[in-house]
């Protein structure tokens, strides 16, 4: 099965936020594998795609499925794409979503960022075959792929929101992975620097996902919880990169504006 690599512009991988050793961002859920395939997100998911894609490894500002509910009142799940990386309508580019691509339950319904999309229920269901996840168990960060047994996907609670470029006028989707504390998760809590707070993406049991999307807003915390079915995991390196064969310069990307509060 063919894998690409989507995220930022033309599907290219671009280190986004703040970046670790061997390219791994140092935050939760910086890249995952999207279930892109019409035939999954049916049998899964109970949603219709009009079409396939390969199975794409989705970095922040990159484009993947997510579902929703239809804006017909009929209750039915939709798929659209939406750029992963939430963006607020402050938003001034796409790029903002390198910093928002997870969402903190404790603090989803207070962030500005994030307040929004919370308080409208905009809440939505990411298809993931896979996350990924930095281990520092040999002393160094080593890639880590996290997935179901039995080539089951995850259906990762997200929030999302409709964003529109006032200077283009682009309009587009995109979303943010809810997370929740991991400390004493016989998996989670492996990944991550020692001294960092150990946290993992809220994964819903399916059985829940029209719950998830149609309960009131009061209701909506009660799925804030880790997941406790099996998980499976082995090390999985980023291939490296191919070097340069010309010369020029070499321009490192911009380090995020630092902005107290937001996220």
């Amino acid at each position: 099965m063919m894998k690409v690599s989507i995220g930022a512009p033309h599907g290219q991988y671009e280190p986004c936020g703040r970046m670790g050793p061997c390219g791994i961002i140092g935050a939760m859920c910086s890249n995952y594998e999207a279930v892109s395939r019409a035939d999954r997100l049916l049998s899964f998911f109970g949603v219709v795609r009009d079409r396939d894609d390969p199975t794409a490894t989705v970095f922040p500002t990159g484009m993947a499925p997510f579902i929703r509910l239809a804006e017909d009142g009929s209750g039915q799940r939709r798929v659209h794409d939406g750029a992963f990386g939430l963006l607020p309508y402050f938003a001034k580019e796409i790029a903002f979503g390198r910093r928002t691509y997870n969402a903190r339950t404790e603090t989803v319904a207070t962030l500005p960022s994030f307040r929004d999309a919370w308080r409208r229920s905009q809440r939505c269901i990411i298809p993931a075959e896979s996350i990924f996840e930095p281990s520092y168990e040999t002393g160094k960060a080593v890639r880590w792929r996290i997935y179901q047994p039995g080539d089951v996907p995850m259906g990762i609670a997200g929030i999302y929101t409709k964003w529109r470029d006032t200077e283009t006028g682009l309009e587009l989707y995109s979303f943010a992975m809810l997370t929740v504390n991991a400390a004493g998760h016989p998996v989670m809590q492996r990944f991550h620097k020692a001294e960092d707070e150990k946290r993992m993406v809220v994964i819903l049991d399916p059985a829940d996902y029209d719950s998830w999307l149609t309960c009131p807003l009061t209701a909506a915390p009660k799925f804030f919880r880790q997941w406790m079915g099996p998980l499976e995991s082995y090390a999985s390196p980023l291939p490296p990169r191919a070097p340069r064969t010309h010369s020029g310069k070499v321009v490192a990307p911009p380090k995020p504006d630092e902005a107290p509060g937001l996220f």
